[in-house]
């Protein structure tokens, strides 16, 4: 080691603090030393001194289970990096630190009429974080997930040197076993983006109110061609013959001449305050029967068939963003986020899923369902054509059993789950659901030969094994 990498490495582990961890759901956490790198080199530093329990990159912490997390290990605060270095207005293209997270994307893009063409239910979420989950959002059926947009990246291997990484250049197979490969085959430091152009900030939005699952799901097969974002909320609660009724949201974006006149003013105004934080001082069992059915009749009721409203990105997209630490409304224990795509010809997984809820006296609120469009070249990409549904469930007893039974189902239906939301299946559960485990393995295993990359999700899943 030359003196300037000795330098480096002091540096790097000079900063570092022992810290509790834990993901999104409020589950599971466990101690790392955490470093909050700002330069390449002090990346490169922190992964090539990394001890036997390795080393693993962090976001923002939206990811529900534990792929962020790393115990007794090292974790990259990457939120240190979040330069922007470039906008092309007429190009749509973006250069970007990993750090720089969708929001400052956003804010920073829009007065060029650029747009982010996939958003997830947050824009809390870093660039890095989306291309290692190979985030989706209601745009799927459209324009797939956001590897689909990633033009180049640079990555930080396990023997600390740096890989400028295309779709279909030299070192593609790298490329797309970062995609979706959830932090396992090194550090995305910087990404080049591909964005869309729009002329407003707003949607002009088509809501339906529709009374049962059978009739939500046969209306999300009609036109959905028609529209750029689609998705619906479904009541988990009521049961009879308005069982999984639901409310199906679909919209474009809206043209100038789209908006009421006292909009066109400013048309890529982007104002979303976060009016309020939960505090920490909820207890176990608030989510309920009882609360459930109050609030899923106030979210069924408060939106009524409406065709071409005006709304804008927060109304739309991410009104729980309004709400921050909103995940603390489900008390110590926390919850469990519970999302599987099935294939399209294989709908009644849906009904089954939710009747076994049901049954268990399991509650959800925060439900979500939708179709899936085409998915890409990424060997651990969750979307694919299909049905994808997410539920959240605070955590108390019966759950677990209830999540293996599940599993089952969705498995034996052709379906897998979503590892940025997945907190307590199986290894056998992700092999199944995932065919081309072994070619992404055979990757990352050239990538990292002596597994430097780690987290508590790939000791758990067995996934670099």
């Amino acid at each position: 080691m030359d003196a300037r990498a000795g330098f480096r490495t002091r540096v790097a582990w000079s900063a570092m603090s022992n810290t509790s961890l834990r993901g999104w759901g409020r589950t599971a956490p466990t101690t790392a030393r955490v470093t909050t790198p700002r330069t390449v080199d002090e990346v490169a530093a922190a992964v090539t001194s990394a001890g036997p329990r390795g080393v693993i990159a962090r976001g923002l912490g939206r990811s529900y289970g534990d792929p962020a997390q790393n115990a007794g290990g090292t974790v990259l605060d990457m939120t240190g990096m979040a330069a922007i270095h470039s906008i092309d207005a007429d190009s749509g293209r973006v250069v970007v630190d990993a750090g720089v997270s969708l929001d400052t994307l956003m804010r920073r893009a829009l007065p060029f009429g650029l747009w982010l063409p996939v958003l997830p239910g947050t824009r809390q979420v870093t660039i890095g974080g989306a291309i290692g989950a190979d985030i989706h959002g209601k745009a799927h059926h459209v324009v797939g997930s956001f590897g689909n947009h990633v033009r180049a990246l640079t990555l930080v291997t396990a023997d600390g040197t740096t890989h400028e990484l295309t779709p279909d250049g030299e070192g593609s197979d790298l490329f797309w076993a970062t995609v979706g490969g959830m932090g396992l085959t090194g550090v995305v430091v910087r990404a080049e983006l591909a964005l869309h152009h729009v002329e407003t900030a707003y949607f002009t939005v088509d809501t339906e109110q529709i009374d049962n699952l059978a009739d939500l799901m046969e209306r999300q097969t009609q036109d959905d061609e028609l529209y750029a974002e689609s998705v619906s909320w479904f009541d988990a609660v009521t049961t009879g013959p308005h069982f999984g009724r639901g409310i199906l949201m679909r919209a474009n974006h809206a043209t100038l001449a789209e908006l009421p006149p006292k909009l066109r003013a400013n048309p890529l105004k982007f104002d979303a305050p976060q009016l309020l934080t939960v505090p920490d001082v909820f207890p176990p069992g608030l989510l309920n029967k009882l609360t459930g059915k109050l609030f899923s009749e106030a979210w069924y009721r408060k939106s009524p068939t409406k065709f071409g409203a005006i709304q804008n990105i927060t109304q739309f997209l991410h009104p729980l963003d309004i709400i921050g630490e909103w995940n603390r409304g489900y008390g110590p224990r926390g919850f469990l986020q519970y999302q599987f795509v099935v294939p399209l010809d294989r709908g009644d997984v849906i009904r089954t899923v939710l009747e076994r809820m049901t049954a268990a006296g399991q509650v959800s609120a925060l439900n979500v369902l939708k179709r899936f469009g085409e998915g890409n070249r990424a060997p651990l990409s969750f979307p694919k054509p299909g049905w994808t549904l997410c539920v959240d469930i605070p955590v108390g007893p019966g759950l677990n059993a209830l999540c293996n039974e599940l599993d089952v189902i969705v498995l034996d239906a052709g379906g897998r789950h979503y590892l940025a939301k997945e907190s307590r299946t199986t290894p056998e559960a992700i092999r199944r659901g995932y065919p081309r485990l072994d070619e992404w393995r055979k990757v990352r295993d050239a990538a990292d030969p002596q597994g430097v990359f780690a987290s508590d999700m790939s000791r758990r899943l067995e996934l670099t094994a």
